[in-house]
């Protein structure tokens, strides 16, 4: 079942200015985790585009928001390197990459609603689960994440084509495992996700 969003949380809570928070890339084994916020200028602006949940959207549709919320909304976005996410966690390092996209905001918001169960520390806010598909300010900051992650996995590929993470992200498919057993683990990949942990603890025995 697939919800659409609203202002009816952003409404309710009592504030104006107020950020949709979420992040871009936390299953992938490889790239960074990607979050992103976005401030709204008003609660009753005009949308002429569909804003949901990214992962509900086609890549066209969501190059169409992406398109107007980049030049309607004010919007950061930031990051977690795989060194940052094998040294903290992958959830520390969403939640860090959350509280940097909200610094790197123009305009500090006086609220944040947060995609998930839990708040990045010092934020003031509220974590919503599935807040991407109830929030509007949520849902627009799933697709900011969402195509900036993509077009950082896209070039990142350029350097190393053979991992084909212009199609695949990063997630763990098939052909994406069989091309790390085949060309090994670079940099990029997160060396504590299970699948690349296993694959280095059998070079090392190999060896």
């Amino acid at each position: 079942m697939s919800f659409i969003p609203d202002f009816t949380i952003e409404k309710e809570s009592g504030y104006n200015i107020i950020a949709g928070v979420d992040e871009a890339g936390r299953g992938p084994l490889c790239g960074p985790v990607i979050a992103a916020a976005v401030i709204f200028p008003s609660f009753d602006i005009d949308i002429p585009v569909i804003i949901k949940d990214s992962k509900q959207m086609s890549h066209k549709a969501r190059l169409q928001a992406y398109d107007w919320i980049t030049k309607n909304t004010i919007w950061a976005y930031a990051e977690c390197s795989p060194k940052e996410i094998d040294e903290i966690n992958i959830l520390q390092a969403s939640l860090l990459a959350m509280k940097r996209a909200i610094k790197k905001l123009t305009c500090k918001p006086e609220f944040c609603l947060i995609d998930g169960n839990k708040l990045p520390a010092e934020i003031n806010g509220k974590a919503i689960v599935k807040g991407d598909s109830k929030s509007l300010s949520v849902a627009a900051a799933s697709i900011i994440a969402k195509e900036t992650r993509d077009n950082i996995m896209h070039e990142l590929s350029k350097k190393y084509p053979e991992y084909e993470w212009d199609k695949n992200a990063g997630y763990p498919t098939v052909a994406h495992l069989q091309a790390i057993d085949k060309y090994g683990i670079n940099e990029l990949y997160r060396k504590t996700f299970k699948p690349i942990k296993e694959r280095i603890k059998n070079e090392v025995k190999d060896n």
